[in-house]
Parts: C-alpha cells; structure tokens; sequence
C-alpha cells in the first residue's frame, strides 16, 4: 500500500505519494501541485567509485513536452538534449542539496526529476525542487536533509510566495530560496533593481515559508523513510596528516600558497608534492591518497590564516578588490567589444546586433513559444586556466555562468520599441582566477554601450566568499574572491545591481548554511564593491551608452503600416516583399500589429525600401506623384510600376503635351518615369499622367 501525505503550501494543495512508483529506486516521490506532476527519484550505487577524490552527485530535470501537449519539433519527433532551463533547473536542484551529503561519500547518486503534466499556476521547477529533497531524505542514502525551496515574485510591490508562470515572468523579482531546518543554504535571483533591503525581505520570507514544508518533510521522513545505509568512508587517516607535517611543516606550507601569482602557487605546490611522493614511495595506500590530502593541507592552512590572521593568499586586505582594468572597441569591425580585468581574470566581451527576426525561439514547457532577444554566452576555454584539452561545447557550468550575467543585464535592457534589435553578447574568458561570471556581466554591460544599445543603467558585479571557523560568530568575509579562496572557502556569493538595486544573486556555499548576519553582510559587501568597480573602472572606459549604433552595425528603421495592409505588402507567395528585399537588400519584419522593421546597412537603400512599403500601403488619391518604370507598353498607352507589384497606366494621350502617334515614339522599356495619380479609372486601375506633372 502506498501513502499520501498533503500539504496546503501557498493556497494550493501540494501532495506527495510514497510507494507508489518507483518502488526499486532508492527513495521516489509521485509529486503533485495543483495539477503540476512530477516524478522525483534517489538512486545510489552499492559501492564507491574507484579512483576519485569527489563526490559523484548527477541532478537530471527531465522536460517532457507531453506535459504540455506538445509534440516535440525537429525530424525526431522525441526529447533531446536538456534546454536551458532543464540545465540550470538542475544545477539550482544540486546546489543546495551536495552540500548535505557526507564530504567522504564516493557512491555514485542520481536525482531524476521527469515533469509529466504543468499547470500555469504551479511551477514545475518548485514542485522537482521539493520533491527531490523528499526523494532523497525518505531514501536510505546517507543526507543531513531535509531541504526545502520556495520561490517569491514581487507583483506590484507586494511579495507573492510561489507565483504562478505569468507572474514570474511579469514581476519584478524570481527569487528562490532553499533552506535547512535553521539556515538559508542557496539563494538564486533575478531583479529588476531591488534594494538590498527588500530582498533580504524576500528572502527570510521565503526561508520562514521553507520551515513548513521541512516540516512536513520530516512528517513523512518519520512515516515512510528508511533507515540509512552504512557507507565505506574515504577520508584521509589523521596519521597522514601527521607524517606530512614532518615533511613540510604548517610554515612552509604557509609560504608556499601565499602568493598572488597563481603560476608561482602552483609550482610551489608541485614541488611539495614531489617531497611527498618520494617520502611515500613504498606506501602504496597513502600514495593513492596524496592528490586529496594534500588538497586538504592547503585547504587547512588557507582558511587557518584567513580566519586567525585575516591574511589573504595573495596579501589583500579583507575588504579590497584586485587591480582592475577595463577598455573598449578592441575588436575591430564588430559591433560592440569591451574586456574587463580584475586581478588574473579577464574578459572580451562581444556585442552583435541582428533585427527580431534573429530572436531565439524556445519551444519548452510554457504554454507558449517563448521569444528571446537577448542572449549572452560564455565561454571557458581550457587556456584560461593554463590548461589543455578539446572543447566540447559548453558544459553546465559554461550554461549557468552565461545565464547569470544574462540575467543581470535584462532589467536595464531597452524595449524592443525603443530598440528593435535581438541582442547577442559573447564572453570570451581569456584568464580566469575567480569569479569570472561577475567580470562577464561588467564586460557585457560595456559591449552593449560600445555597441549603442541605450542601456537605462550601469550594471556591475562581484563575488564575495566566507570562511568560517567553530561557532556561528565565527567568520570572514571576503570580498572579490579569487580561485584559491574559492576552492577552500566556504561560500562564492555572487551579486549583481545598479546605483539603485540588485539585478541577480546566485549563491553556492559548501557548508550547512548561513545564519542571517553573513547573508546580510555579503550583501552589503557587494554593494560596495560594486559601486567601486563602476566608479574606478567601468566610467573612465565608458561611462554612457552611444548615440547610435557603429559603423558596421545594420541600422533598422521603424515605420507603421495599418495591419489590413500587410497582405499589400507580403504579395502573393511572398512576392511583393521578396522584390523590396532582392532590389534593396534590406532585412524587414512585420508584426501582427503592423509595425515594420526595415534593417540594412546602406541608407538609401533602406529609404528606397522604406518608401516602397509606403507607397504599397497608401490609399492612392488624386494628385500623388510617383517615380516609376515602364514595364509594359500597349499601342493605347504604357503600364508603370511604381512600386513591387503595384502599377498604373499611363494613357498615349497623358504621356506629352504634345501630340505622339506612338507610345514607343517617347517611351521605352525600363524608362524611368515621374508620375501624377488622375485615380482610378472604370475598372478600378490607377490611372496616371506624365505630362500634367508639372503643374502639381
């Protein structure tokens, strides 16, 4: 018999069935929130994988285009690749839920969450979040769960707990939340510059909400859980440890890793390391284990000299920020280029400009096709980090850090009215020691004004991180910090916002959670540190957007025609606007509404277009003058065309004032000719005039 347990979670019911799928999985949740269903799995393998000094941890968020009543598009007919969003969906999944693992479990674990109905008002993004801590805490694999998520909207400055999808994508805030039973272990956000104030608001209002679900959590933890299993431990033996610091004492360890040149730290290390080896060499079993401990020696001694002396590996002070440079236009040609450095990370920034008909097109799990103008991808070549290796394609790191620093630019992007443009920005990484994700969103906000995007605002980011010591008033901030602080610290909180608020946070830490004064106080550090960044950096490179777009960038010209007239304007087949693009070479698109977008390089030929289309959709009336081509001549008169697939005749007694016998006498094929509009004659044919021009 299987068992079901209910909650009211936000005025929704939210119901979990135990037993009744899945039953050969580790821990399985049949999860339902209004009509939104997902599966949530736990499965682990029996033993520990050989050979590995982490923690194999797969999260899996499974879109099933059923869900919505969609057949999948392409040849295939079947889901593909994870989109986007499965991605990052996953990676805010696994973020808050590995750290709860044991630090020396090497078995392999998978989380599987398959949406299998959605309803518009209960996300199901939520729903996968929850029902994967339930999964995994009723299971028998060993987790200090549970875990629980809620998400906050921010509707007409009133906070809405697990918005519905119209409202999560209309408000000013998507703001997720996850905590323990005492603390916030992830924070994930996009804002439409709010205070820092507000979301801190937010977010003890989603972590007050989260307490109600771990406590119904631990409720069927309590009915239906299992017992868990014992595990083989891969820690490193505390004689280990103790043997090392024979060889390379705490001091010169000290010495070794406290240096701002990563190159120079490395080195150090390898040549410890090679100490070790030959003092081990006839002990088999510790050599298997000396990559992770002396991973672990750096790591004690690291956080050991932050946190007594508040000496930062590379002698910084707490509070201060690596040497910052920033320039544009050092890519000829493109449309947009800016690099922004801090410390040993730097990026190159492009920006292109393409007109909305170049918008990415998302065919996922909402009700509707999605449209995305803008777009920013990073990369993270292998080079950047002094290493060799094939590129693949972007991994789901690549993917997260690419959405963060696009989601901190959209608040202040312009309107597709204001700038009809999709906007692509491309961050190249050509160093990396930390926090590369905050140096693209500087680096992008300088592409896009280089490339005369009228951005409302400056946008800026950094990263702060934490190391903390026995007790809960035990800890460091730290503020912009680099890959070794990253490695061994306890937190890489990273914000980013204008003068006037936040844009996005995300937040990854390593340890149990946060207690409210390191939440508080990382924000705060963010602030301040980005408003330096803006004021010492960014400004002096480029303190505004450009007047208008560069020299190689297509230029678009707006005009509206009365929707009744676009079929005037297409043609039969797409004729009539396939003739405007091959005589022009324009680009033009047509929304439903009638607004014409008319892109190019060229200006008179994109006023030659523009005028075309305007011609097309005018209602012709006596007196208008046109300039036109002879396509056609008859021994009554000539046919002109004064625009694609629009033409008048001109009778043999309009073409002079003096009397011709024929046509072809004046006249020839392809003469271009001026015009005046007599209107139209019995037919319904434009009829026009050559000789009666000169007197309009």
């Amino acid at each position: 018999m299987y068992q079901t347990f209910t909650m009211d979670l936000a005025g929704r019911t939210l119901k979990v069935d135990i037993n009744r799928v899945g039953k050969q999985a580790n821990g399985c949740a049949f999860m339902q929130y209004g009509e939104t269903t997902v599966l949530c799995t736990a499965t682990a393998s029996e033993k520990p994988r050989e050979g590995i000094d982490f923690f194999p941890l797969s999260v899996e968020y499974e879109e099933k285009l059923y869900a919505v009543g969609k057949i999948p598009g392409g040849f295939n007919k079947r889901e593909g690749k994870a989109s986007e969003n499965a991605i990052l969906t996953s990676r805010v999944i696994d973020r808050p839920m590995r750290p709860l693992f044991p630090k020396d479990y090497r078995n392999d674990v998978t989380l599987n969450n398959m949406v299998m109905s959605v309803d518009p008002a209960c996300r199901p993004e939520l729903v996968a979040m929850i029902g994967a801590a339930i999964a995994t805490s009723i299971s028998d694999i060993p987790f200090d769960g549970p875990c629980a998520m809620t998400q906050v909207g921010l509707i007409d400055g009133e906070f809405v707990v697990n918005p519905s999808q119209e409202q999560w994508k209309n408000g000013d805030l998507n703001l997720t939340v996850a905590s323990t039973s005492e603390k916030v272990i992830m924070i994930e956000a996009g804002a439409n510059e709010v205070p820092e104030e507000k979301m801190i608001e937010a977010i003890y209002m989603a972590h007050e909400v989260n307490q109600t679900i771990i406590a119904f959590i631990n409720d069927i933890v309590a009915k239906a859980g299992k017992p868990k299993h014992e595990y083989t431990s891969c820690a490193i033996p505390a004689e280990l440890f103790e043997e090392m610091k024979k060889i390379v004492t705490p001091e010169e360890m000290e010495t070794a890793v406290f240096t701002d040149e990563k190159q120079v730290r490395e080195e150090n290390i390898r040549k410890i390391t090679e100490k070790f080896e030959e003092a081990f060499a006839e002990n088999e079993e510790w050599l298997a284990l000396l990559g992770e401990a002396v991973y672990q020696y750096q790591k004690k001694t690291v956080r050991k000299m932050i946190l007594k002396d508040h000496k930062r590996p590379d002698g910084r002070e707490i509070t201060q920020i690596r040497p910052l440079a920033a320039e544009v236009d050092l890519i000829p040609r493109v449309h947009g280029s800016a690099m922004f450095t801090r410390g040993q990370t730097q990026i190159c920034n492009v920006c292109t400009l393409a007109p909305l008909s170049e918008v990415q097109r998302i065919d996922g799990l909402d009700e509707n096709e999605v449209n995305k103008r803008y777009m920013h991808h990073y990369n993270f070549p292998s080079y950047s980090v002094g290493e060799t290796k094939p590129s693949r394609g972007p991994g789901r790191r690549e993917i997260g850090h690419g959405a963060l620093a696009e989601r901190a630019l959209i608040p202040v992007l312009p309107s597709e009215e204001e700038f009809p443009y999709a906007i692509r920005t491309v961050s190249e990484t050509f160093e990396s020691n930390g926090s590369t994700s905050m140096a693209s969103t500087c680096a992008s906000c300088m592409s896009l004004m280089a490339a005369g995007v009228p951005i409302k605002k400056m946008v800026a980011g950094i990263s702060c991180g934490l190391v903390t010591g026995d007790t809960d008033e035990d800890y460091v901030l730290l503020t912009d910090i680099q890959g070794l602080e990253d490695f061994f610290g306890d937190m890489d909180f990273k914000v980013t916002g204008t003068t006037e608020g936040i844009t996005a946070i995300q937040m990854d830490i390593k340890i149990h959670g946060l207690t409210r004064p390191i939440v508080e106080g990382a924000i705060a550090r963010c602030r301040e540190a980005r408003l330096f960044i803006m004021d010492n950096c960014m400004k002096p490179a480029i303190s505004a957007p450009r007047a208008s777009v560069g020299e190689y960038a297509p230029k678009i010209i707006q005009i509206q025609i009365n929707p009744e007239k676009i079929g005037d304007v297409v043609g039969q087949r797409g004729k009539t606007i396939n003739t405007i693009i091959e005589r022009t070479g324009v680009k033009i698109d047509i929304s439903d509404e009638g607004a014409v977008s008319v892109c190019g390089t060229d200006k008179v030929m994109m006023d030659e277009a523009v005028n075309m289309i305007k011609i097309i959709t005018t209602d012709f009336e006596e007196g208008q003058v046109f300039t036109g081509k002879v396509v056609s001549i008859k021994e009554f008169g000539a046919f002109i065309e004064f625009a694609p697939g629009k033409e008048g005749m001109v009778h043999i007694s309009k073409i002079s004032r003096e009397r011709i016998n024929r046509v072809e006498d004046v006249l020839t094929l392809g003469d271009k000719v001026t015009v005046v509009c007599l209107g139209k004659d019995k037919m319904g044919r434009i009829s026009f005039s050559m000789k009666d021009v000169a007197q309009q």
